[in-house]
């Protein structure tokens, strides 16, 4: 008779518990698409502006004056730090790929 109700307890539990599981893996990958979606947007930032910058840096007009040539200069060390964390594909399990 005990053995039943242990049993029973122990299966009650089981069930809470394979739940309390599921449901925080559903909340965890509702993140995870929320976070990637976050970070392809960035990633597509981070492009355009590699561009528009390599655009303004082949005329060569801003190294040209001082104080200006020294910001955008900036701005290229700041560009260049950003490309290091520009996602481009994150595989399927997990793995990031990322191209600089």
């Amino acid at each position: 008779m005990i053995s039943y109700i242990i049993i029973g307890i122990l299966v009650v539990l089981l069930g809470v518990l394979g739940y309390t599981t599921l449901n925080l893996l559903r909340k965890n990958e509702t993140a995870e698409d929320l976070i990637l979606g976050y970070l392809e947007r960035l990633s597509q930032v981070i492009d355009l502006t590699d561009e528009k910058l390599k655009k303004l840096d082949s005329k060569g007009s801003f190294k040209s004056d001082d104080e200006i040539g020294f910001f955008f200069n900036q701005v290229m060390e700041l560009q260049k730090i950003l490309n290091e964390f520009n996602i481009k594909t994150i595989d399927k399990d997990g793995s990031n790929n990322s191209q600089t």
